[in-house]
């Protein structure tokens, strides 16, 4: 009887058997010994186990209990809204970051446009009869022209994309 009740109790409270070893200061094997009846609790571990099973001592030395049933349909409505508000935490995260990201990119769009405006590209003005001199100033121009073209559809997209990001679903 001690072993079934406590077992059912141990259920019913949503303990596992190493959560109870943990609360009572005993190994697993411990309280699994004492559910198959394998072995019995002293006195003092009585005591303990009914505090921590929130029963009295008596309840455990008792009548075979019935295990109560669990209402299926709510428990997995449960787990269901957990489930839910997670994948909503998370999607909420994904779009902020997609969201800053975005914003980045068109910052970091329009530094490199400011800069290269500022420069007003040195590098015209360089002497070209020195190779690295000239391999260096192909490079910027090859740069500055591949920007110059491509800036303004990333930042366009960049734009549109932020703006999808927030639209109501």
């Amino acid at each position: 009887m001690l072993n079934e009740n406590m077992k059912t109790l141990r259920k019913s409270k949503g303990l596992s058997q190493q959560e109870l070893a943990v609360k009572l200061n005993v190994v697993r094997q411990t309280v699994s010994k004492w559910e198959q009846g394998l072995s019995v609790p002293d006195s003092d571990m009585l005591i303990s186990i009914s505090e921590v099973l929130e029963t009295p001592v008596s309840t455990l030395l008792g009548e075979n209990m019935i295990e109560p049933e669990v209402d299926d349909l709510r428990a997995i409505s449960a787990k269901l809204e957990v489930i839910n508000l997670q994948l909503a935490q998370r999607k909420t995260t994904t779009k902020k970051i997609l969201h800053w990201l975005l914003i980045s990119l068109c910052v970091v769009t329009i530094a490199i446009f400011a800069i290269l405006l500022a420069l007003e590209s040195p590098y015209l003005g360089w002497d070209y009869r020195d190779p690295e001199t000239a391999i260096l100033g192909v490079a910027f121009h090859s740069f500055e022209w591949l920007f110059v073209r491509i800036a303004p559809f990333i930042l366009i997209g960049a734009i549109i994309a932020d703006i999808r990001l927030h639209r109501p679903a």
